[in-house]
């Protein structure tokens, strides 16, 4: 068996490379597990509290009930209920401007993991090719002064060949499997958010209609 250090020898320099890829996935995917998991809610409960509040013509209360729950869900909720008291339509455009705030913070660095799964499978294609262009120059060589080949001496290039496609292989499929699991993970925020923004309206545009 080789330990780290062998391998990370014997890859050569773009092993390293695929090894410092793989280090920013695992932050990339702890943070983002960690966010968005700060951010879930029960959605359905905390919209129908929300709107039957509101019902109540308690706005205030539900302000704060906005304001101490985490999420983007509440964030654009409270940005609408501070203009309850305005069309439809500014209201809509109100929560639409919140969302456009909270969206981006939902997808921070998922773009990371979309370009390590795109790159690291090139550099372990391109660790391959020095690999083997290391092999040919000692076949080269060996032939140039009459020397039979001997398998020793061509395996420092095949095995920088051999490692950095399995390990830029193996890292872009983790984080393509990771970019896809964000990536559905928000799609339910966004789902979600345009949701509770509709229920919103219509309550706050049924209050302000005239009786």
């Amino acid at each position: 068996m080789f330990g780290f250090f062998d391998i990370m020898q014997k890859g050569g320099l773009l092993m390293w490379c695929i090894f410092i890829c793989s280090v920013i996935t695992l932050a990339v995917f702890i943070e983002r597990i960690w966010h968005l998991y700060r951010a879930r809610i029960d959605t359905q409960r905390f919209v129908e509290g929300i709107l039957t509040i509101l019902k109540r013509n308690k706005i205030m209360e539900a302000v704060e009930i906005c304001e101490h729950t985490p999420g983007p869900i509440a964030h654009i909720l409270k940005a609408g209920i501070m203009k309850h008291d305005r069309p439809r339509t500014e209201i809509r455009e109100v929560i639409e401007d919140a969302a456009s705030h909270e969206i981006p913070r939902l997808e921070k660095n998922l773009a990371v993991l979309a370009t390590i799964a795109h790159v690291s499978p090139l550099i372990g294609l391109l660790g391959t090719v020095t690999g083997m262009i290391k092999a040919f120059q000692t076949i080269q060589q060996e032939s140039v002064a009459a020397r039979p080949v001997m398998a020793g001496q061509l395996a420092g290039g095949i095995w920088e060949a051999l490692i950095t496609t399995a390990a830029g292989l193996g890292l872009a499929i983790l984080a393509y499997i990771a970019y896809n699991y964000f990536v559905n993970w928000v799609n339910g925020f966004i789902v979600d958010m345009e949701k509770s923004a509709t229920h919103l309206v219509d309550v706050l545009s049924e209050r302000g209609e005239p009786k």
